[in-house]
């Protein structure tokens, strides 16, 4: 695998296992509001493009429901107390990540969490190796608009030249592809080999440690 100098990494499914977390916090809120509730397969195949959407995908009718806001509002106030209850780094990524450091590489996260999950988890996970985590805002397009990794690049002092897109889905080819940058697509996370090949990726690594080979 080429030697690059900057890591740009998705975060959900690609260093982070979220998903019991992020389907109890979707089944609590459509509890809550009395609305049939979801299994974890399903909710796997919801994200990887924002909560928003991925309530949007669980909620019946989606937007169209007259009750969406206030249980999307709902799913948002329990997952931002709950996102750490059961999510955990997959096995290898942490190790990964240090030996990168160690390298001297430069590494961001980039995702389509709102800002202040992604940053808590950031914080709590990968203080020591991540130096720059970037969730979602008003003033900045999500995934797969490249907004997010050029704001990552220019915090990191890294150009494009040297960097490549690390993640998990659909979502995420098309992420690197419109910055610009190549795509490693794991293998771990919420999408299969097929799904992956079949929205246009390439490269693939079965275990983080795939991803220090030949460096």
């Amino acid at each position: 695998m080429k030697d690059f100098d900057t890591y740009i990494f998705d975060l959900d499914g690609t260093l982070l296992s979220s998903l019991d977390d992020l389907a109890a916090s979707t089944n609590y809120a459509l509890r809550w509001a009395g609305m049939p509730e979801r299994t974890t397969e399903e909710v796997r195949m919801f994200v990887g493009n924002g909560v928003k959407l991925l309530m949007e995908r669980a909620i019946p009718d989606g937007q169209q429901n007259p009750r969406f806001e206030e249980v999307y509002a709902k799913f948002r106030e329990h997952y931002l107390k709950h996102s750490l209850d059961r999510t955990r780094p997959y096995e290898g990524v942490i190790g990964m990540l240090r030996e990168l450091k160690r390298r001297g590489k430069k590494l961001a996260i980039v995702s389509n969490k709102f800002y202040a999950a992604t940053q808590d988890l950031a914080r709590h996970f990968f203080a020591d190796t991540i130096e720059v985590a970037i969730g979602e805002r008003e003033n900045i397009r999500k995934k797969p608009a490249p907004d997010t990794v050029l704001e990552a690049l220019r915090q990191l002092g890294a150009s494009k030249e040297g960097a490549v897109y690390v993640g998990d889905s659909d979502v995420d080819v098309m992420t690197a592809k419109n910055s610009g940058l190549p795509c490693i697509s794991v293998l771990w996370g919420f999408r299969d080999k097929d799904f992956l090949i079949e929205h246009g990726a390439t490269l693939f690594v079965e275990k983080p440690q795939e991803i220090l080979a030949n460096l």
